[in-house]
């Protein structure tokens, strides 16, 4: 695919723009007022364009803001290639694993309210986990060609080790990884599953767990069973939790599980490398399918601005514009580092629901203690930093990566862009 022109932009699309300001967060004043420098600031865009024109992503949206106000907002190259279509800056996205958040958010409300204890063992409100066992290397002198023994659970799972992903449950990868493709339960995607979540996390619970519960930091499904208790613990789907309690109130308009016809034209089309060349990719069951299995793990879409204001809801310690999902204590707990060494990837540190950078040093790429974030198997990546106020949102649709480190070189240029 050849590398592709900035598209020409339409008064109707800065017009988008300025509404996707408006939503998010107050009106957009000069850069430099928020502490940014717009001379180096345009690094970031020099960047993503780069990409756009050497055919190495289709478009994106980039998103910061500081203080509350928005103090960079562009969007880049084209949703729909095949069509010529812009990529807008409302454009609907799947946010895979971003869901994260959102089920972590909807736990601790229900924690609030008194539902469950953290450390509640997850069988006393899904028993389908009672008897957990844990596969583990056969003895030296097991039968030839035995994979695995299982053992019993040291401990039951506890509400707390599904926050942190250290249940013991992966995607199905493993010593057991043959029992979890019988099963269908392999990878994250759910939007095709012709089943309910309740079936699927019930079937998922009597397979056996890859490490004992709080022993290791294994990322998986974890937060697919968060969202099976947000169902039990509320009496409501996941869909209309997150929509009552989450999306209304916090103004999240393009957010859900699977998309209304009537929008299908904001949906940005996926595409990835393969081959070193841009083509397009697996677009999924998010307007044709079964419509029926809610994955917290990993099944929403949302917009830009829509994802930005539940991300300005945590900065702002619960709240958004009067109205207040979580106490100041649940998010100083939602952002505090709790599984240590166990978790070792770009940041050593894991919260409740994202990864949390307890020691710069450690991390080695410009950022701050504190700051949080995760990102998405569709490419897209946030960034929260309390110390510098900060919300950083890049969104966008590319799988496969292909390599690409773009969505963490982002953050890069955000900071060194910062007075």
């Amino acid at each position: 695919m050849h590398a592709m022109k900035p598209p020409r932009r339409s008064a109707a699309f800065v017009v988008a723009f300025l509404f996707l300001a408006s939503l998010a967060f107050a009106r957009t004043p000069d850069p430099g007022v928020l502490g940014f420098d717009p001379v180096r600031l345009r690094r970031l865009d020099d960047l993503i364009q780069g990409h756009v024109d050497r055919g190495q992503i289709a478009g994106g949206v980039m998103f910061i803001a500081r203080d509350g106000q928005a103090a960079h907002l562009r969007a880049y190259g084209r949703q729909d290639i095949e069509a010529g279509k812009a990529m807008a800056p409302d454009a609907i996205m799947r946010i895979a694993s971003m869901s994260k958040a959102v089920t972590s958010v909807a736990v601790m409300m229900l924690y609030e309210e008194g539902k469950f204890m953290l450390h509640d063992p997850i069988e006393r409100y899904i028993p389908a986990f009672r008897g957990s066992v844990v596969a583990v290397a056969p003895p030296k002198d097991a039968p030839a060609g035995t994979k695995f023994v299982t053992e019993k659970a040291r401990r039951p799972i506890q509400i707390r080790d599904l926050l942190t992903h250290t249940a013991g449950l992966t995607y199905g990868t493993g010593l057991a990884s043959d029992l979890y493709k019988a099963a269908k339960l392999t990878d994250w995607y759910f939007a095709d599953k012709d089943e309910t979540l309740a079936v699927v996390i019930d079937r998922l619970a009597k397979l056996p767990l890859h490490a004992h519960p709080g022993e290791a930091y294994q990322y998986g499904y974890s937060t697919d069973v968060l969202g099976r208790l947000v169902e039990v613990a509320s009496g409501l789907p996941l869909d209309r939790f997150f929509q009552e309690r989450i999306f209304a109130p916090l103004k999240m308009l393009d957010s859900s599980f699977f998309l209304p016809p009537e929008k299908e034209p904001r949906l940005a089309k996926v595409y990835g490398l393969q081959g070193g060349r841009l083509s397009l990719g697996d677009q999924g069951h998010y307007v044709q399918g079964p419509r029926k299995c809610f994955s917290g793990g990993a099944g929403l879409l949302s917009t830009t601005g829509d994802y930005a204001r539940l991300l300005q809801m945590l900065l702002n310690e619960g709240e958004l514009e009067g109205v207040r999902l979580l106490s100041r204590k649940s998010v100083e707990l939602m952002r505090a580092d709790h599984v240590g060494d166990k978790a070792r990837y770009n940041t050593r540190g894991y919260g409740l629901g994202f990864w949390v950078n307890t020691d710069v040093g450690y991390h080695a790429e410009l950022s701050s203690e504190g700051a949080y974030g995760w990102g998405s198997a569709y490419f897209p990546q946030y960034l929260v930093d309390p110390k510098e106020r900060i919300v950083a949102l890049f969104m966008t649709q590319h799988r496969p990566a292909g390599g690409l480190d773009l969505n963490q070189k982002f953050k890069v240029l955000m900071y060194q862009a910062l007075k």
